[in-house]
C-alpha cells in the first residue's frame, strides 16, 4: 500500500514537472527523447448520436532509456483506463492548459512494448466536426471530419502530438452502415454493408496527418493512382473540376522524385471546413469553395499534392519550423502550375501572392518577429503562426535561391534534400546547414543574406519582383475604369479568376455607390458563385457600405466556414459599430456551423466572449 501510494505521488509529480512541455517541441507534453511511439493501433466506433468516439489506442513504443512512465498528450478525452502490455496500470491526467490540454502520463516498465489507453471523446473536441444532415451537400445523412493541424489530434486520440514524432498506424472504424469511413491511410472505395472499415498507413506520419472522415460518399476515379471523393450531389463537379491531377502527379515526380505514398485522393468536405485544403497523406481534404467550374482555383490541389514530398514526406520538426512545410510547399505548387499551365498563368499567381504578403506584412507591421520565418510560438497556440509569411515569405525565398544558383542546380539540391531527409522531421537550422554544405559557395552567401531571410523581420531588400502580363492588362481596366473611361465588354473575354481579383484589388478603396452599382449590374459581381471573386467583392462592398450586397453578404457567411474567407469579411465590418452590430447578428446564426478553428478566429475578432 505505501508503494502503490509513493508511486501514484511520484507519477503525478513527474507530470506537473513537465507541464512545461518538451524540451525539443514546445507544444507537447510528451517525452519522445526517452520513450517514442512507433505504431498505432486504432480501434474506434463512431456515434453520431451521442456525437462521440469511443474504443482504444494501442500504442508500440519503443524504451529508449528505460524509463518508467510515457507522457502523452490528451485533451477533452475521457481516459477510462490504461494498458502496459496487456496488464492494467496507473495513469494520471494533469491539469489542462489552455490549448494544450492535459499531460497522460502512464507507467510502464523498461520491457514494456505495448501501451493501451481506453478511452472516449467529450463534447469540444476540437478536432471533431459533427454536422447535421441540413449542413451537407446532400441534406440527408449527417457528416463528420477531423482537422488534426497543428496540435488537435490529441482531442480524438492520446498520443505524441508532435509533428517531430513520426509513427505507422492501422485503424478499426465503426460507422453507421449508410456511411463510408476513410482515413489518412490505404482506403477501399466502396460502402461496407456492416459499416466496419480497416485502415493501414505503412509510412510512418507525424499525428497532426492523422484524418477520418464519416459520411453519405461516393469515389470517381482518374486511373489507377488518384481519383476523388464527395458527397453524391457534388461529385460531378468535383470530378471535372479536377481531372487535371494524374498531370500534376507526372509533373510533380518528373521534379523531385517519385510519388511515395501509394494513391493520391482527394475528398471534398462541407462547407464549413476551415481550411482551402488539408494534405492528409493518401488523402487530401479539400474546401468545396475551390470548385469555380472553369478549374481555375486547382492550384490548391497542386499545392496540397506538393506537400506528399515537403512536409508530409520532410516534416518541420515543430510548429516555429512551419515555413519548411508551407514555403517548400508553396514553391513547389507553382513550379507543378508553371508545368501544367505555362509560365505566363504562373506568374500570374506568384504575383497576386507576392502583393498579398506585402499586405500582410504592412498590415502586421515590418517589425513585428511574426513576419520572420523561423517563429519563436512557445507559450501560444501554434495557429498563431499560420499567416502568409510561412507560405509566400518562404516561397520568395526559396525563388530568389532558385534565381541565384540557377535552377538546374537548384533542382538537383531540392531533389536531394528530399531523399535524405525522407521520412524525417527538420529543424529550420538542420535546414540551413543543409543549404550552406550542399549549394551556396562562399561568393553566393555573400549574395543571399540567408540569416535576413529566417530570422529577421519583413520582406529583405532582395526579394525577387514577379511581372504579369495578363495582370497589367487587369490594372489598365481598373485605371479606365477609375478615370471614367467608358467600359468595353471585349476587354473582359476570357478573364480568369485571378484577372478579376486582381481587377478589384487595383481600385481604390473608396468607390461611389454609382461606381459599384455599375460594376455590380454590369460585370455581375454580386452574383457569382465564385468564391474567391465574391469574397473580394464583398470586402469592397462593406468598405463603401454598399447596402445592396448584404444580402449576399450575410447568405456567404452562414453558408462558407472557410477561415481565409470569413476572417476578412468580419474584421472589416468590426471596423464600426453599425457593421459589428450586423456582424454579430449573422455570427450568431454562422458559427454554430464553424469548425473550432474558425470560430476561435472570428470570436477574437468580434470579441463574442465579452458579449455572451
Amino acid at each position: 500500500m505505501r508503494i502503490t501510494v509513493f508511486l501514484s505521488v511520484l507519477l503525478l509529480f513527474a507530470c506537473n514537472m513537465h507541464m512545461q512541455t518538451s524540451p525539443s517541441d514546445p507544444h507537447s507534453f510528451s517525452n519522445p527523447q526517452e520513450v517514442v511511439i512507433r505504431h498505432l493501433s486504432l480501434n474506434l466506433n463512431v456515434d453520431f448520436n451521442e456525437k462521440k468516439l469511443s474504443g482504444y489506442a494501442e500504442l508500440t513504443i519503443e524504451n529508449k532509456t528505460g524509463t518508467k512512465e510515457l507522457k502523452l498528450d490528451s485533451r477533452n478525452l475521457q481516459i477510462e483506463k490504461a494498458e502496459a502490455d496487456g496488464k492494467e496500470t496507473r495513469f494520471h491526467l494533469s491539469e489542462p492548459v489552455s490549448a494544450f490540454g492535459s499531460c497522460l502520463s502512464v507507467s510502464i516498465t523498461p520491457q514494456t512494448k505495448k501501451v493501451k489507453v481506453y478511452y472516449h471523446t467529450l463534447p469540444g473536441a476540437e478536432a471533431l466536426q459533427w454536422l447535421n444532415p441540413e449542413q451537407t451537400a446532400g441534406g440527408i445523412h449527417p457528416f463528420l471530419f477531423t482537422q488534426s493541424q497543428a496540435i488537435l489530434a490529441r482531442t480524438w486520440i492520446p498520443v505524441q502530438d508532435s509533428p517531430g514524432v513520426r509513427f505507422t498506424y492501422d485503424a478499426n472504424i465503426t460507422s453507421p452502415p449508410s456511411l463510408m469511413a476513410l482515413m489518412s491511410a490505404e482506403n477501399d472505395t466502396t460502402l461496407h454493408a456492416d459499416g466496419v472499415y480497416h485502415f493501414n498507413m505503412p509510412q510512418p506520419v507525424p499525428s497532426y496527418l492523422m484524418a477520418l472522415a464519416v459520411g453519405d460518399l461516393r469515389f470517381h476515379a482518374y486511373d489507377h493512382r488518384c481519383g476523388v471523393f464527395a458527397e453524391p450531389a457534388m461529385i460531378d463537379n468535383a470530378a471535372y473540376e479536377f481531372a487535371d491531377m494524374p498531370a500534376m502527379i507526372d509533373s510533380a515526380s518528373l521534379l523531385y522524385g517519385d510519388y511515395r505514398w501509394g494513391r493520391y485522393d482527394v475528398l471534398v468536405l462541407p462547407p464549413s471546413f476551415p481550411f482551402g485544403g488539408m494534405e492528409n497523406p493518401r488523402l487530401t481534404f479539400a474546401t468545396p469553395t475551390v470548385i469555380a467550374g472553369d478549374r481555375s482555383l486547382t492550384s490548391l490541389i497542386a499545392h496540397e499534392l506538393a506537400h506528399s514530398w515537403s512536409g508530409n514526406l520532410v516534416t518541420n520538426a515543430t510548429w516555429n519550423d512551419f515555413w519548411l512545410n508551407e514555403g517548400f510547399t508553396t514553391y513547389f505548387e507553382m513550379r507543378i502550375m508553371e508545368k501544367i499551365y505555362g509560365k505566363p498563368y504562373a506568374d500570374m499567381l506568384s504575383k497576386i501572392s507576392l502583393e498579398e504578403l506585402k499586405h500582410t506584412i504592412e498590415d502586421m507591421g515590418d517589425t513585428n518577429p511574426d513576419t520572420r520565418l523561423f517563429l519563436d510560438l512557445k507559450g501560444r497556440n501554434p495557429d498563431d503562426g499560420v499567416t502568409d509569411i510561412a507560405y509566400e515569405k518562404g516561397r520568395m525565398f526559396l525563388t530568389l535561391l532558385e534565381q541565384t544558383v540557377g535552377r538546374m542546380r537548384w533542382d538537383v539540391f531540392l531533389k536531394n534534400y528530399f531523399n535524405e531527409y525522407a521520412f524525417k522531421s527538420v529543424t529550420t537550422a538542420q535546414f540551413e546547414k543543409y543549404l550552406n554544405d550542399h549549394l551556396l559557395t562562399d561568393d553566393e552567401k555573400k549574395k543571399v543574406i540567408v540569416a535576413q531571410w529566417i530570422y529577421r523581420p519583413g520582406l529583405p531588400d532582395d526579394c525577387p519582383e514577379i511581372v504579369s502580363d495578363e495582370l497589367l492588362k487587369a490594372e489598365t481596366a481598373a485605371n479606365d475604369f477609375v478615370s471614367g473611361k467608358e467600359v468595353n465588354h471585349e476587354t473582359f473575354k476570357g478573364w480568369t479568376t485571378h484577372h478579376f481579383l486582381h481587377y478589384m484589388r487595383s481600385l481604390p478603396e473608396k468607390l461611389s455607390l454609382s461606381q459599384l452599382y455599375f460594376l455590380d449590374k454590369n460585370l455581375g459581381f454580386n452574383a457569382v458563385q465564385n468564391a474567391e471573386i465574391r469574397c473580394q467583392w464583398l470586402q469592397l462592398c462593406i468598405k463603401n457600405d454598399y447596402r445592396p450586397a448584404y444580402g449576399n453578404l450575410e447568405n456567404f457567411l452562414t453558408a462558407v466556414g472557410r477561415r481565409k474567407f470569413v476572417r476578412p469579411l468580419y474584421k472589416q465590418l468590426a471596423a464600426t459599430p453599425a457593421g459589428k452590430e450586423f456582424a454579430l447578428k449573422v455570427y450568431e446564426t454562422a458559427r454554430p456551423g464553424y469548425h473550432s478553428v474558425t470560430r476561435k478566429s472570428i470570436d477574437e475578432i468580434l470579441g463574442w466572449e465579452q458579449t455572451h
